[in-house]
C-alpha cells in the first residue's frame, strides 16, 4: 500500500481542480457557464411589497444584478403560483416562488422545472373567518356551511386538513371557489358563513371588519413552498440560481429582524400609505413570521420532509377531484437528476 505525502497530495488537488476548470466542470459534476445575460423573475401581484420588493430596491445594500451578474428583468401581475408555471412552460420566465400546489400542477403539465430550494410555510399563515354572532365555533359546526376558499391552493389544503380534525370531508360542506378580493366581497356581505385565506389579505380582511368577525382556533398551515428555475436555465446556469436563492434566504432574514424599516420601504415604492391600517398589518405580520415568505429563512434543498407533505398534498387533492389524475410528485422531486444542482444549491446556503 503506498502513502502520498501532504505536499504530493495538495498537488494532485490542484492539479484535479485546474483540469475540472479548464473542463468547465466543478466539483459537484455539473458544468459551469457564465451567469445569463439576463434572467426573468415572476412576481405574484404588484411587487410593490413582499421580499421581491425588497430585493429590487437593494434593501440591506445588495444590489441583485450586480450580485449574480445578470440583468434582471421583473415580470409582475401575476395573481398566483399557478399562472406562472404556464409563462415557464412558455419560456417567459427563468425563476420562480411557487407553492406547493403551482408544483404538484407543474408535474402533471410537463412543466420544465428544476425544484431548487423549499421551506415550510409558516403554521399560522392561513386564517379561517367567520362573523362574531356566527353559531361557528370549531370544525364540526362548519358541516353543510357555505365556505370560501381559492380552489387548489393553500387554503383549500389548509381547509381539508382542519375539516379532517372533525371527521369531516370537503364534500361535506358547501364549498365555493372565489378569488382573494371576490372571497372577501362575498363574506363582508354575509354570503358565504366563513372564508378561509393567508396572509397578509386575511389579516388585512379583519382589521377593516374590526369586531364584526372573528377566527377559528387551531386552523393551520401544513404545506410548503418552492423556489423554482426553468430547466434550461438551471442547468446552464447553476450557480446563478444558487446565488439568487441565497440571496432570497439571506433578504429574508433582514426583513424579519427589521420590520419598521421594511414597511417604510414598501410605502415608499408605493404598496400602502404609511399611516394605513395595511402598513400596521403588515408590520406586525413581519414581527409574527406570518407572510408566506416570513420562514424562507429556512431555505435548504428538497428534502423527505417537503416531499412527503407535498405529496399528500397532491393525493388529497386528486381524491377530491381537484385534480383529475394522481400525480407521483415524489419521484419527480427526489429524482436524483437533480443532485448536481441540488448540491450547488446546498454550498451556496451554507456559504461554502
Amino acid at each position: 500500500m503506498s502513502h502520498s505525502s501532504p505536499g504530493s497530495t495538495s498537488r494532485r488537488r490542484l492539479l484535479q481542480a485546474s483540469g475540472l476548470a479548464l473542463a468547465g466542470i466543478s466539483a459537484h459534476g455539473i458544468a459551469q457557464t457564465a451567469a445569463p445575460a439576463q434572467l426573468t423573475i415572476a412576481i405574484i401581484g404588484d411587487g410593490r411589497t413582499g421580499s421581491w420588493a425588497s430585493l429590487r430596491a437593494g434593501a440591506n445594500g445588495r444590489t441583485l444584478e450586480s450580485e449574480l451578474g445578470s440583468r434582471i428583468v421583473w415580470q409582475p401581475g401575476f395573481t398566483a403560483s399557478l399562472p406562472v408555471m404556464e409563462a415557464i412552460k412558455a419560456g417567459g420566465v427563468d425563476f420562480t416562488f411557487a407553492t406547493a400546489t403551482a408544483v404538484v400542477n407543474a408535474v402533471g403539465a410537463g412543466v420544465p422545472i428544476v425544484p431548487l430550494a423549499a421551506f415550510a410555510l409558516p403554521v399560522n399563515t392561513v386564517d379561517l373567518l367567520v362573523r362574531t354572532d356566527s353559531p361557528i365555533r370549531s370544525a364540526a359546526d362548519l358541516k353543510g356551511k357555505k365556505i370560501a376558499h381559492q380552489n387548489g391552493t393553500t387554503g383549500t389544503y389548509s381547509l381539508i386538513k382542519y375539516l379532517e380534525t372533525a371527521g369531516l370531508r370537503l364534500s361535506d360542506v358547501q364549498a365555493v371557489s372565489l378569488s382573494g378580493a371576490d372571497a372577501y366581497t362575498a363574506f363582508a356581505q354575509g354570503s358565504v358563513d366563513a372564508w378561509i385565506h393567508w396572509q397578509h389579505a386575511a389579516a388585512l380582511a379583519q382589521a377593516r371588519l374590526g369586531d364584526k368577525v372573528r377566527t377559528l382556533p387551531n386552523v393551520k398551515t401544513y404545506d410548503y413552498a418552492f423556489y423554482v428555475a426553468r430547466t434550461d436555465i438551471a442547468e446552464k446556469h447553476p450557480r446563478t440560481v444558487a446565488k439568487l436563492v441565497r440571496t432570497i434566504r439571506d433578504t429574508q432574514v433582514y426583513i424579519n429582524k427589521h420590520p419598521a424599516e421594511t414597511v417604510a420601504l414598501w410605502s415608499s415604492l408605493g404598496g400602502f400609505d404609511i399611516n394605513s391600517a395595511e402598513r400596521r398589518v403588515f408590520e406586525k405580520l413581519i414581527s409574527d413570521i406570518r407572510l408566506s415568505e416570513s420562514t424562507a429563512t429556512a431555505l435548504k434543498p428538497v428534502d423527505e420532509a417537503a416531499t412527503a407533505s407535498t405529496q399528500d398534498l397532491a393525493d388529497n387533492f386528486h381524491a377530491l377531484g381537484v385534480l383529475p389524475r394522481r400525480i407521483d410528485v415524489r419521484s419527480f422531486l427526489l429524482n436524483t437528476k437533480f443532485d448536481p444542482v441540488k448540491r450547488i444549491v446546498a454550498a451556496e446556503l451554507a456559504g461554502a
